[in-house]
């Protein structure tokens, strides 16, 4: 786990090696172990390491082979590197570490650009061929390990992170409207390609970009499951879905122990985290170190799940750790997880993930946690009256339950320099959504919450706020293969009990009731959810400030009126409206984006 970064020339120039330096120390918190540059004439890489696999100085990066003609930076953890080590030995390729960085280079030299077909994990690459002079960008199959680009007239940089490239200068900062319109439509979630400046994109999830020396470049989506029945499976009952989904997920969990340092758990306490325990239990770990968070309960709504956590952490003994922090901890958290966002993120529980990884990384290197099971399997409220609908109502389902304005009311609130007279976000929902591959409606929504929505919500809130402090977390929940599962298994199976139906019915295998049949929760952070207190002295303070005038991202008068009436500042999903646009200005502001 890593912070890479790189610079491109297609001019004749050099690459501009000061502006990768500056990139790389920017990447310092995901990388604190150890950091590298390589110049290629055309292309220079920049790397800081995080060391998990192969601690010697043998799995440094930017890694270079010269025999093989090829350089390599890379962020993430090729959980099947072993397997595919031997294969490529067995091929005839000598190995000089025992990194699974080494195996992308050698998988690369052997398969070409199918190289990606091959690796199960997490990773986010700009791999250099130096005798066909080309950069070879990936990004993984559900997008868990970011890479964002900054594209300019004969010139293409990379890096981990927005801020970093917006270290490196010379970056187009202008507010993109159409990604407003989505932050302010989807609970802040911005998908891909786009972010909310014009001049830095995302590379997508799943896909493959090769670039060039001259400046063309391709791009490939190499992997996109279809949400359709497999005649294979037709014989299937419940039964049998829930030991095939039980078997996957066994793998899954297991294949993101691979490590040389020990890993931990994030247990919320919630079904996901709490299976996840269950099954690494299960599996023969022992002396397993997980870590919950809490904070102050604030009118009659709990500010923790320590019940829960605890019941998990007792029945299996695992050495757990609570964590548990006041509203007067809260407001400086609020300014230091801003800091540390790639992207503006309004969920209320990003702070939560961003002081509970700051705990965790005093303690453990790796960790495992229980993110995207709601999307995979089906476990929001929304996905529920989905059942129902028509293959063709699945936008206005959806939209009616999760957006948290329309377009109208979007109209009422954004600047008139920043307005659009078309719904950009019920236009990308309805074509996502009516696309061939998803045979019912709620197989159509759940493919949009796994490979549109979720990579720019909960992956990259707790990618972020984990590297923030050089934490590895792993997503089992998330494994390629079990998510192609999910993709096939009927949705009345996924609906049943209340949402997560074949997770239940696995986790009633191994987990005790009371955590299986428990409502359904959050990470709470009321002081948040509700913007009171500091913190809304904080919103209030962002949104009123010169620089936000003189940007005028939002109409004063909306502004005014959610700060006069907080009751009418609630949005769908328990999210916040006037969070959302005092997180944005609080992003602009702290990474001084003019």
């Amino acid at each position: 786990m890593c912070g890479i970064s790189g610079e491109a020339r297609f001019d004749g120039r050099s690459p501009d090696a000061a502006a990768v330096t500056r990139m790389t120390e920017a990447l310092q918190s995901r990388g604190p172990d150890g950091e590298g540059l390589f110049t290629d004439g055309w292309v220079t890489l920049g790397h800081r390491r995080l060391t998990i696999i192969d601690l010697s100085d043998a799995g440094g990066q930017p890694m270079v082979r010269d025999d093989l003609g090829l350089a390599l930076v890379f962020n993430g953890c090729i959980y099947n590197y072993p397997e595919l080590r031997e294969e490529l030995r067995n091929a005839g390729y000598a190995f000089a570490s025992t990194s699974d960085t080494e195996v992308i280079l050698v998988a690369y030299a052997h398969w070409g650009e199918r190289f990606v077909d091959h690796l199960v994990g997490m990773f986010a690459i700009g791999l250099v061929d130096r005798a066909r002079r080309r950069l070879v960008l990936a990004r993984d199959r559900l997008g868990i390990k970011p890479l964002y680009l900054a594209e300019t007239p004969g010139r293409l940089r990379f890096a981990s992170t927005l801020p970093a490239l917006l270290a490196a200068g010379d970056v187009d900062t202008a507010i993109d409207p159409v990604a407003l319109h989505h932050y302010l439509s989807w609970h802040s979630i911005v998908p891909a390609p786009r972010t909310v400046l014009r001049g830095v994109r995302k590379l997508p999830p799943a896909t493959l970009r090769v670039i060039e020396a001259d400046g063309r470049s391709r791009e490939e989506v190499y992997w996109r499951p279809d949400y359709v029945r497999e005649p294979a499976d037709a014989g299937m009952d419940a039964a049998d879905w829930r030991a095939a989904i039980g078997d996957a997920l066994r793998a899954a969990v297991r294949r993101r122990l691979v490590a040389d340092v020990p890993v931990g758990v994030l247990l919320s306490g919630g079904l996901d985290s709490s299976l996840i325990v269950a099954l690494l239990a299960e599996a023969g770990q022992q002396h397993l170190r997980t870590f919950s968070i809490g904070f102050d309960s604030r009118g009659g709504e709990a500010g923790d799940e320590f019940h829960y956590s605890d019941l998990v952490a007792r029945a299996y003994g695992t050495d757990h750790q609570r964590i548990r922090l006041a509203d007067d901890d809260l407001v400086p958290a609020v300014r230091a997880a801003v800091l540390a966002m790639t992207e503006p993120m309004g969920s209320h529980d990003v702070v939560a993930f961003h002081l509970l990884s700051e705990q965790v990384a005093r303690h453990v290197k790796v960790a495992q946690s229980g993110q995207g099971a709601d999307e995979v399997f089906a476990g929001y409220g929304y996905h529920q009256p989905l059942t129902e609908a028509p293959r063709h109502g699945a936008a206005e389902t959806f939209a009616a339950a999760f957006f948290d304005r329309d377009h109208d009311e979007l109209r009422s609130l954004v600047g008139p320099a920043y307005a659009l007279e078309h719904d950009a976000s019920r236009e990308l929902l309805t074509d996502h959504l009516a696309a061939p591959g998803a045979q019912t409606a709620l197989d159509a929504v759940l493919r949009l919450d796994t490979h549109l929505m979720l990579p720019d919500d909960p992956v990259k809130r707790v990618d972020s706020m984990s590297m923030a402090w050089g934490l590895e977390v792993r997503t089992p929940f998330l494994d390629q293969d079990l998510v192609t599962l999910a993709a096939h298994c009927p949705p009345e199976h996924k609906v049943a009990q209340g949402g997560k139906g074949v997770l239940k019915a696995v986790a009633r295998e191994v987990l005790p009731a009371e955590v299986i049949d428990r409502p359904k929760g959050y990470f709470p952070v009321p002081a948040l959810r509700n913007v009171d207190g500091p913190v809304r002295e904080l919103v209030a303070e962002a949104l009123q400030a010169p620089v936000a005038r003189e940007r005028g991202l939002f109409r004063p008068e909306y502004v005014a009126r959610l700060l006069a009436e907080p009751d009418r500042a609630e949005a769908a999903a328990g999210s916040n409206k006037l969070w959302q646009l005092g997180l944005l200005e609080l992003w602009l502001q702290t990474h001084d984006v003019r």
